[in-house]
């Protein structure tokens, strides 16, 4: 009975630990409401957000105005002075638009540096997203910590800038705009960001420097905040992907640095009307709120003229802490463990407790391990994604039960490691397996410190399996409790990943963190290895992985809360004077195929020139639809003149009707030099010559129906093939259609033109009246009048 249930107090403990590792990296308590004044407070935060959030707010829209009007009167509530900074930008994503800034400054006693507090406050297009967490959260967040802030009448030298930028969501123009146009950006020494990519979960900090991370990780260090949640790992990661926050603005172009704190969890929310309060985290807010208060406090009294350094260090943290060391640190800590590692194998060898057949035997084991639990999890994935195909058409890659089949994969894998080291074995040939799990972790610590210095914290859980190695070599015994003790730092460090990096990057990593799982398991192994019954914990776990997959499968269905993302456009083309239905979905639903119809056709022509998208969607199905009376822009060639090698242009297009976006496109083998839009060039201009990717020219969201203007020149020879595409956002509320109210159980896809009536047309002069399709009388006198 003993030797049956030993193994109980070993499992429960690890499971406490992993239990520990999450509960301690966010509040868990944000619904106190009767905190100090002095204390951020996330009901107060909430309500905020309630009113932020009521609405969809995305930037031209008559809500966004109301927004940026109920922000001003928050920020004059606190005795700030606010300002409003409006103007044109054309930014790194090709978008142009007309943003509104709102700037108040608490002044300091000194007269360095100033710290820069920001948050965007319109809500992503296209979607009825209304934006709670992405960015209201975010503007919340600032409000309430600012309140806090000068309720404790807090001493600070530095000026405190903050800035609610607008049309974030368009193309980071509001950052744009106060960085290339506002006197305060060169008075800016770092930013702190608030930003959200999901509805819940830890809020993470990641940086963005200049070059090294030393200077800005002593002071996040100084600043004790109480639950950070970072690694260096993320870091790395982070600067070798484009980066699309505001923040990334400040830096790119103005050499700013700063940190952005965000949480992801629950992914499938983001840039969805699923952003609303209902599905907002108080505790995610709570954990935004945690760090800025820490933050402003010591970052407002500090030197911030000093942050630039070119070194950079590791950092990870801990339950309640927070750990950093440079990056020199990563090849001689690397040294040390092959050196230790080495020495131990010679010294086992000698004494005979270690020896090549079982060596290789467990070398064989850990491999089968290591491919069967991967190629189980790659193939279970492909299987799971041809069993429910709607999954596809979230395009987050994070599905509502996503956690479901994190468990159950990682459960499974587990299993099969078990399985693979089900015979009982004696200690000492259990800890001849263990030499190539750390063999294996040596070789990875050994890798990372070259390629992904960032990921150089993985010697640690390394170095504590050595340090148990050595106890063995030196007493030829192993202690399951110091084993157990030494799990903590792999833990700790390796277990928050399993988690993080499916739901950040998509379910398809599902086979990456199984093996990740698989090789923790064989760091584990002289506790993992030693259990008693590892062929009833394998099916234990087995039934487990199991009830998870059931569990995911009772949650597969769409429904109010979870709704199935789908897309509709009218879309005509004014050349060939025909108009289509058309989706972005890989399976059209029921409400989709009212209009598609049951055997719509593939969409292949509609999709000449591509639009900008997170995901470059292009149009998938399309069916003929009648055509509508639609007024189309007026486009005017106010300038048409050769002079030498070029040829000059000014265009005018005055939209006809109400519309949201603008799309222009040029032939491939167009150049174009010194283009201005609305009068403003490109960000990152350089030169004359515009640069592009394919025939985009530049996306334009319209800010009350005002004209686009292009001046430019092309090369003389150059043949004229330009075109466009105009949008309004309001094909379930144009009185032209009769479009069915969009079911509870859907929702509008994201990341895409969405629920738009689209005209289609080449860039040409209009003719002196405006050019009508089928026009009524009563619309050709609305336009007169207009």
């Amino acid at each position: 009975m003993k030797k049956k249930f030993g193994s109980l107090p070993t499992v429960f403990f690890l499971a406490a630990l992993v239990g520990f590792i999450f509960y301690s990296m966010m509040p868990q308590s944000a619904s106190e409401k009767n905190l100090p004044l002095s204390e951020f407070s996330a009901p107060r935060a909430l309500r905020i957000v309630s009113e932020i959030s009521e609405k969809p707010h995305y930037t031209g829209s008559a809500n966004h105005e109301a927004v940026a009007q109920y922000l001003v009167q928050e920020l004059k509530n606190l005795g700030l002075d606010t300002e409003l900074q409006e103007g044109y930008s054309l930014t790194e994503w090709g978008s142009l638009t007309k943003s509104k800034n709102i700037i108040a400054t608490i002044k300091g006693t000194g007269t360095g540096k100033s710290l820069l507090l920001l948050s965007h406050y319109d809500s992503a297009p296209h979607t009825k997203s209304h934006g709670a967490a992405d960015d209201a959260s975010g503007v919340a967040t600032i409000l309430e910590g600012v309140r806090a802030f000068l309720y404790t009448r807090t001493p600070h030298a530095n000026d405190i800038i903050i800035l609610f930028t607008d049309a974030e969501e368009l193309g980071l123009n509001g950052a744009a705009l106060f960085v290339q146009k506002h006197p305060l950006a060169k008075k800016v020494g770092v930013v702190i960001n608030f930003e959200a990519r999901g509805t819940s979960g830890p809020a993470y900090m990641l940086m963005e420097v200049n070059q090294g991370n030393a200077e800005m990780l002593r002071h996040f260090s100084e600043s004790q905040v109480d639950f950070p949640a970072c690694n260096s790992l993320m870091y790395s990661i982070y600067k070798m992907l484009p980066n699309d926050t505001d923040l990334t603005v400040f830096r790119e172009n103005a050499g700013i640095q700063g940190f952005n704190f965000a949480f992801i969890d629950d992914h499938f929310n983001y840039h969805t009307q699923q952003d609303d309060l209902a599905h907002l985290n108080a505790a995610s807010l709570a954990h935004q709120g945690s760090y800025l208060l820490p933050l402003m406090k010591h970052l407002s009294n500090a030197d911030l003229t000093s942050l630039d350094t070119t070194e950079d260090s590791v950092y990870f943290n801990v339950p309640y802490g927070f750990i950093h060391y440079p990056f020199s640190w990563n090849f001689p800590l690397f040294i040390i463990a092959s050196l230790l590692f080495c020495g131990l194998v010679f010294v086992g060898f000698g004494k005979r407790i270690l020896n090549g057949k079982d060596m290789v035997r467990g070398f064989l084991v850990f491999l089968i391990a290591i491919l069967v639990a991967g190629a189980v999890a790659f193939l279970g994935w492909q299987g799971v994604i041809a069993a429910y195909p709607g999954y596809t058409d979230i395009q987050q890659g994070f599905t509502y039960n996503g956690h479901d089949y994190i468990a159950a994969f990682l459960l499974a894998g587990l299993a099969i490691a078990l399985f693979c080291y089900r015979r009982s074995v004696p200690e000492m040939q259990m800890m001849n397996y263990a030499v190539t799990p750390i063999a294996i972790w040596i070789l990875i610590s050994g890798l990372v410190a070259w390629f992904l210095p960032g990921a150089g914290f993985f010697i640690i859980p390394t170095l504590a399996a050595l340090f148990g190695f050595t106890y063995f070599i030196i007493t030829q015994r192993t202690s399951l409790l110091l084993n157990l003790l030494l799990t903590i730092p792999a833990l700790v460090l390796i277990v928050p990943f399993l988690v993080a990096l499916p739901v950040g990057l998509g379910l398809k990593m599902l086979y990456g963190v199984v093996v990740l799982s698989v090789l923790l398991f064989g760091l584990m192994l002289p506790v993992l290895g030693t259990l008693a019954g590892k062929s009833r914990w394998a099916i234990v776990m087995l039934l487990a992985a199991a009830g998870f997959l059931v569990h995911a499968h009772l949650q597969s269905g769409f429904g109010p809360g979870r709704a199935r993302p789908n897309s509709l456009l009218y879309y005509y083309d004014a050349e060939q004077q025909k108009a289509y239905w058309t989706t972005y979905d890989k399976t059209p639903d029921e409400w989709t195929k009212r209009y598609l119809g049951a055997s719509p056709k593939k969409a292949a022509s509609l999709n000449r020139n591509t639009l900008f998208s997170k995901y470059a969607s292009d149009f998938s199905w399309s069916a003929e639809a009648p055509r509508k009376d639609l007024i189309l822009p007026r486009i005017d060639f106010v300038r048409d003149t050769a002079i030498g090698n070029f040829r000059y242009f000014d265009i005018r297009i005055a939209p006809g009707r109400n519309v949201n976006r603008y799309d222009i496109f040029a032939g491939e083998k167009m150049k174009f030099y010194n283009l201005k839009a609305n009068g403003i060039s490109h960000l990152n201009q350089k030169g004359s010559l515009y640069r592009r990717n394919g025939k985009r020219i530049l996306s334009y969201y319209v800010v009350d129906n005002a004209p686009l203007e292009l001046q430019f020149a092309i090369n003389r020879n150059d043949i004229f093939d330009m075109s466009l595409l105009e949008s309004s956002f309001d094909l379930l509320d144009n009185p032209l259609f009769s479009i069915a109210k969009r079911p509870a159980s859907t929702m509008p896809a994201p990341f895409v033109l969405n629920d738009a009536v689209a005209v289609s047309m080449k860039i040409k002069a209009s003719p002196k009246r405006p050019l009508i399709v089928s026009p009524p009388p009563e619309n050709m006198r609305s336009h007169a009048r207009n």
